[in-house]
């Protein structure tokens, strides 16, 4: 059931891969009607839909160089005037950096709009290479498994579909997930500090059981969704 809300609301998930944000913003897209906003698919769409945005990003990386923020603010400007993000959205891998949460403080500006929560999942490092570096899918449906917490019922026969292709992400390694996680940190940690500033930042455990978590976020939004 999709939870009453009395205006738009912009949610950051922030978190390293494997943290659960994907999850967790699928989750909170089904209780409150938003609309999971991540980077690389919003590039994506733009690019195939030819929009002047879109035609500037795909000229930079065809160039082989990085996406400016300002090209990125002007796809994310687009995709929000859709009418699918009417009630609010939930930006997940952006912003980055204190310079692009700077620019998308400037983007809801223009609709009389701020930031209203960000949500950092925080991670034990240690577990989190367990977590990502056992982690498996089923090549048949995409049902997702892990050699520690989600083994198949049957050995090598995917529960959902019997197919038994599986397959491994190649970077789901100890040693790159470890780097990813420092990576991560590293460049977090100022954005971390910029909205906890601002008194915007909660922190949550994203060791525990995803409902639970989930409880947790849902929690959080609801009440920024009632606030008027």
């Amino acid at each position: 059931m999709t939870e009453t809300m009395t205006r738009p609301v912009t949610l950051i998930l922030l978190g390293p891969p494997g943290a659960g944000k994907g999850t967790q913003a699928r989750m909170l897209e089904q209780d409150f009607g938003l609309v999971q906003l991540s980077t690389g698919d919003l590039l994506r769409g733009a690019v195939a839909a030819g929009t002047d945005a879109g035609k500037a990003a795909k000229a930079v990386m065809e160039a082989g160089e990085l996406v400016s923020d300002e090209i990125v603010i002007n796809i994310l400007r687009d995709r929000m005037g859709d009418d699918d993000c009417a009630r609010g959205v939930i930006l997940d891998g952006f912003p980055r950096t204190t310079a692009q949460a700077e620019a998308l403080e400037g983007l809801l500006a223009e609709h009389n709009a701020t930031v209203d929560s960000v949500i950092s999942l925080a991670v034990d490092d240690a577990a989190m290479v367990e977590r990502v570096s056992g982690r498996f899918t089923c090549g048949g449906c995409g049902e997702g498994y892990h050699d520690t917490f989600k083994a198949p019922k049957v050995a090598g026969t995917c529960d959902n579909c019997g197919s038994s292709d599986f397959k491994r992400r190649a970077d789901d390694n100890a040693e790159t997930v470890a780097a990813r996680l420092e990576a991560y940190h590293a460049s977090t940690a100022p954005l971390i500090a910029f909205y906890d500033a601002k008194g915007t930042l909660t922190t949550v455990d994203a060791m525990g059981e995803i409902d639970a978590i989930a409880s947790h976020l849902s929690t959080i939004v609801g009440k920024v969704a009632r606030e008027g």
